[in-house]
């Protein structure tokens, strides 16, 4: 796999250069912005105070952008929404740093006028580095020439996803179906490789057609070492942060879908969670009163719902939640979307959902060990049962812990309007980010979707 590392590689050094060029940015434009205020090359006396007050917030604004998802790999990738982000998030940033600063007067400094000159500076700055500069800078001087075999949905995904972007490091000029390779002419497909000056080959070994063609591969990539070998699916989880579905047999599940059993990871994140669920707690009892005038106002109904959801090994459980819809189906087997001719989304609730407040009651699920902060999200039983009928392997998502946060949470993208899946094939995605999170599940990998949650809800929120 020297190709994935070299990508992996590559990637890792984009971010890190993302990571010091913006902070070299927010330093030269405080550096700037005193230049101008004061009208001279800021002396010691001058810099000292404010680097010392600013070096902390410049950490603090790095970790903002890291939950706006602006050190992502898609920001390297997709620009169209970039400028719209970063104006938004440094906005905040800014907004951050003056709450600080007129909160604290004993810091010694007058921001008024400073932050005003920095914001524009500093908005100057980090679009002509990241918008002009950066794409400068990681963009590949040249695409290595790849060939890919498979056929199938997820092959033509790929093929699509790797050659309309530039930024990649690889360009598939050869695309072979398995199939008709292993009928044809291997020694014409061969000499069209080389016509083509290709170096890699991708391919999906897991293909009926492709195990009779694997001495003839191994011969190309082992034994003459004409070509490089990447793994179809390996370089699939490094595009797509998830799981190819067309891989999943039981072997494997055996191979990546281990046990739960007790170990550091474990016991620290039943830590987190039990930290979490109180925060939860407290901030569910602080609201309620609230809740209960507000929803009492709008009409009838209760305050609090339960549901039948399913959870891990697939058992029954309740589960809590501020009630969002005007009547509580506990065990639907409606998508929201079918539901809402008959049973609409309140004013009250859709607010409860922009912000994620309806999902706070369960932090009594939490604390009784029966969900986890992060994990495949669960279904309402009648739901989950009729999506096990139609998508193979659906249960094994509950081998784990449910989430009231996720993988798939973080990185899908629905219809307008929706926060979770509403069709069969949206929720094959969902599934294919699920099982990516059973395979790689960490603390890193929770940290991480903890700062990006927090991120959207911020920013689905500021979309009102």
């Amino acid at each position: 796999m020297v190709y994935l590392t070299t990508m992996t590689f590559g990637r890792r050094y984009a971010l890190t250069l993302l990571f010091a060029g913006d902070l070299a940015v927010f330093v030269f434009s405080l550096w700037l912005t005193l230049a101008l205020r004061y009208r001279e090359i800021p002396p010691y006396e001058i810099w000292a105070p404010y680097a010392g007050s600013f070096g902390f917030l410049f950490l603090v604004w790095v970790l903002v952008f890291y939950m706006a998802g602006l050190y992502s790999k898609q920001v390297l990738l997709f620009r169209s929404a970039l400028p719209q982000i970063l104006l938004r998030t440094q906005i905040f940033n800014i907004v951050l740093a003056a709450l600080l600063f007129f909160s604290l007067p004993q810091i010694g400094i007058a921001p008024k006028t400073n932050l005003a000159i920095y914001l524009g500076i500093s908005l100057f700055l980090i679009f002509l580095w990241r918008l002009a500069l950066v794409p400068k800078l990681t963009k590949p001087s040249v695409r290595e020439r790849a060939v890919l075999i498979g056929s199938g949905p997820e092959v033509e995904e790929l093929l699509a996803e790797v050659n309309n972007n530039s930024r990649y490091h690889i360009e598939f000029r050869v695309v072979a179906d398995p199939a008709e390779l292993r009928t044809g002419d291997f020694g014409a497909f061969v000499k069209k490789l080389d016509e083509e000056h290709v170096s890699l080959l991708v391919v999906d070994g897991e293909h009926d057609s492709v195990r009779t063609l694997l001495p003839r591969i191994y011969n190309l990539t082992v034994a003459q070492r004409r070509y490089q070998y990447v793994d179809f699916y390996a370089l699939y989880e490094e595009v797509f942060d998830r799981v190819p579905l067309s891989l999943l047999r039981y072997d494997w599940f055996l191979k990546n879908v281990t046990p739960p059993r007790f170990n550091f990871y474990t016991a620290t994140k039943r830590v987190v969670d039990i930290v979490g669920g109180l925060l939860m707690g407290l901030v569910t009892i602080i609201v309620t009163p609230f809740l209960f005038v507000v929803m009492r106002l709008e009409g009838p109904g209760e305050v609090f719902i339960a549901q039948t959801r399913l959870g891990q090994g697939g058992t029954r459980m309740r589960a809590y939640k501020f009630r969002s819809m005007r009547v509580n189906k506990s065990a639907s087997s409606e998508w929201t979307t079918e539901e809402k001719a008959t049973n609409p989304v309140t004013r009250v609730g859709n607010i409860l959902r922009k912000t994620s407040l309806d999902e706070f009651p369960q932090f009594l699920n939490i604390l009784k060990g029966e969900l986890s902060l992060m994990g495949p999200r669960n279904d309402i039983e009648g739901l989950g049962k009729r999506l096990d009928e139609e998508i193979p392997y659906y249960s094994v998502r509950y081998a784990v812990k449910p989430g009231i946060t996720g993988w798939a949470q973080i990185n899908q993208r629905y219809e307008a309007g929706n926060v979770s899946p509403q069709s069969v094939e949206e929720t094959k995605t969902r599934l294919a980010y699920d099982f990516y999170y059973i395979k790689h599940r960490s603390l890193g990998l929770d940290l991480v979707i903890a700062l990006k949650t927090v991120k959207r809800m911020f920013f689905r929120v500021s979309s009102w």
